[in-house]
């Protein structure tokens, strides 16, 4: 750790606890890492619950510097780095769980592993948001129901965070997309590409309509509890697939089961709690980086922007359920 240079960064003192600007030492690149120069973290909900003391899941202790998703320049690469050099512009879901420093920062030391380099086409404010949900709709899509094209893909919640992902990550791969919605989301939905289905339509009548009563090749389950149970009998007869990154509760299986369709759940921090597989973390965001430069991918962000000494009201932005996309918080340019 250097301890003449240092930076801001907005810390956790106690769970419970509005987040404090505090100085602290800037970190250094160790062997296997990458010295970032955030330009901007984007938020999720598991750093609103990791505040209030609710995401014991997260292991990350305070004090802790939160924030799990970041973009920003390299500004210097440790012992063993390849393929990154001071200059690049990079991004990736690097920290914020399980002890290791966050993107509420100006500045990270991050495992070299979990980094791609950003997408050209937008900037870094904006790649700021793609990490977290793009991964999990990658895994839960890719990895686990390996959708191909041609095949019909129901996601529910299309307009959300991982939903709006999962819904650009179908399409492009070339599938017939629908998404569950508000009729205030139809206009976000129908523009990534998907047929908007009311959110609250009964499942069985979705069924009928859209997929003459089979049921859906691959279903995209992004909230859980009640609707995770309608999934199940959403998915195609002989076959189908349900994915969930929200699967946390406990279910009835009989009607997958009557379906002769399969399950997987998606637990996207596996990686940063363990250390395996985070090599997969970033061949993943490589693929969303050649996805947003084909223009074949972006977030849907909130309208407001907020500054790092404005993290706490940003936070609560995400916790109302009102902001309308990813929050981003962007790190000051001058230390």
């Amino acid at each position: 750790m250097n301890t003449h240079a240092t930076m801001s960064a907005l810390r956790l003192e106690a769970a419970g606890q509005p987040l404090s600007l505090v100085t602290v030492d800037r970190p250094v690149a160790g062997p296997g890492e990458v010295l970032v120069r955030i330009a901007a973290a984007g938020l999720n909900p598991l750093d609103g619950k990791i505040r209030a003391g609710q995401g014991g899941h997260a292991r990350q202790p305070a004090p802790a510097i939160l924030g799990i998703d970041m973009a920003g320049r390299v500004e210097a690469v440790g012992q063993g780095v390849e393929g990154f050099k001071a200059g690049d512009a990079v991004y990736g879901m690097t920290g914020g769980v399980a002890g290791v420093q966050g993107s509420l920062a100006q500045y990270a030391a991050v495992d070299a592993r979990l980094l791609a380099h950003a997408p050209s086409a937008m900037p870094l404010v904006e790649a700021a948001a793609l990490p977290l949900v793009f991964i999990t709709a990658w895994e839960g899509l890719v990895d686990r129901a390996r959708v191909q094209a041609g095949q019909s893909v129901l996601v529910i919640a299309g307009a959300g965070g991982v939903g709006s992902m999962a819904v650009q990550l179908a399409v492009a791969r070339g599938a017939r997309v629908f998404a569950t919605g508000s009729q205030a989301q139809k206009d976000i939905i129908t523009g990534l590409g998907a047929t908007w289905i009311d959110r609250d339509a009964p499942m069985a009548d979705v069924v009928d309509t859209h997929t003459g009563g089979e049921g859906f090749d691959v279903v995209y389950d992004t909230l859980g509890g009640a609707t995770l149970d309608a999934a199940f009998i959403a998915a195609r007869r002989y076959g189908g697939h349900v994915v969930s990154s929200l699967g946390w509760g406990t279910h009835a299986l009989a009607p997958l089961s009557f379906r002769a369709a399969t399950y997987s759940g998606v637990f996207t921090l596996m990686p940063l709690l363990t250390g395996k597989g985070r090599e997969h973390h970033g061949e993943i965001m490589a693929e969303a980086t050649k996805l947003a430069d084909e223009g074949k991918l972006r977030p849907v962000l909130s309208a407001q922007r907020f500054e790092l000494a404005e993290g706490n009201a940003a936070l609560n932005l995400v916790e109302s359920g009102r902001a309308g996309g990813k929050v981003v918080v962007m790190a000051p340019r001058e230390d």
